[in-house]
């Protein structure tokens, strides 16, 4: 019970000294705000733009190319083998006849077939997969490679292993700009507490030589630390919230456009509770280091 009720007023003071210096307490949480900010705002646009990716309705296409002597009986036989893999969403079966005429109708190359003695366009069949993940499609392709009477499969692949390595390019920038901005509002908090230090070193050698330890002391710097972290996280929430509102005013109108609907949506409860958890952890940090170091160079005058 002493040990709580000691935990108690030093919560009470630090909350009386928040009150007593509002504005400068406030102006301490926004900039840790905006720090932080930055990385979680990053990191929030980056989990919309994989969920607009998930919910993307165009599927990589597989083109399997038969050999130029292929039969009607290979074909059969590669329609049913195709049947049978589980990964297919669906298929298409094209003769070379079909494709001569889809080729000349849409580009115009009337004349050109004209001087040709025979079709040169084999039959094909055109897959849609149902995973979109390049390593999937890869083994898929190398499966069909593998069936009689195929000579070329085309999969195009580059689409989504682009959309792969943005994304996660914005999540490793993300965590490196929170790691950095991370050290800066340690380095801020430190500052804070230091000064804090500085202005109360008497106070300080006055516990010291009536026996206050070191870990009483302490405790009051541990909570100021913390809970400015914290309140900078709140900080940190708000702007990005206010911010995703203000972008889904032209992203709602963008979306018109394209007859689609998408709203950015704000950082969900876990991620709120992690930045909460994230920022409090770094101030309690930046005080513990500061408090440390000054402790040992503030000794009580005889």
């Amino acid at each position: 019970m002493n040990w709580l009720e000691q935990h108690r007023l030093a919560l009470g003071l630090i909350l009386r000294r928040f009150a007593r210096s509002p504005l400068s307490s406030l102006l301490a949480m926004m900039v840790i705000g905006v720090a932080l900010s930055l990385p979680l705002g990053l990191y929030t646009l980056v989990d919309n733009t994989r969920s607009l990716a998930g919910n993307v309705k165009i599927q990589p296409q597989i083109t399997v190319f038969l050999s130029p002597g292929a039969s009607a009986g290979s074909a059969r036989e590669i329609e049913a083998r195709l049947k049978e893999k589980h990964a297919i969403r669906q298929f298409r079966f094209i003769p070379r006849d079909q494709a001569m005429q889809e080729l000349l109708q849409s580009a115009g190359l009337a004349d050109v077939a004209a001087g040709l003695d025979k079709n040169p366009l084999p039959d094909a069949f055109v897959i849609e997969t149902l995973s979109t993940n390049p390593a999937e499609l890869e083994s898929l392709r190398n499966g069909l490679l593998k069936l009689p009477k195929v000579d070329s499969v085309l999969l195009d692949t580059v689409w989504a292993k682009r959309l792969n390595g943005m994304l996660r390019l914005g999540r490793d920038i993300a965590l490196l700009l929170a790691a950095l901005l991370g050290f800066a509002l340690v380095v801020v908090t430190s500052n804070t507490i230091r000064l804090q230090i500085l202005s109360q070193r008497d106070e300080i050698e006055i516990s010291k030589l009536i026996g206050a330890t070191d870990a009483f002391i302490r405790r009051p710097f541990l909570y100021h630390g913390a809970l400015q972290g914290l309140g900078g996280g709140l900080a940190a929430w708000l702007i990005v919230v206010l911010c995703l509102h203000f972008l889904n005013i032209g992203v709602d109108e963008l979306a018109r456009l394209y007859a689609s609907r998408f709203h950015l949506q704000v950082p969900g409860t876990g991620d709120m509770l992690a930045l909460l958890l994230f920022s409090s952890l770094l101030g309690w940090i930046g005080a513990f280091l500061a408090v440390g170091r000054h402790l040992r160079e503030i000794e009580p005058r005889a």
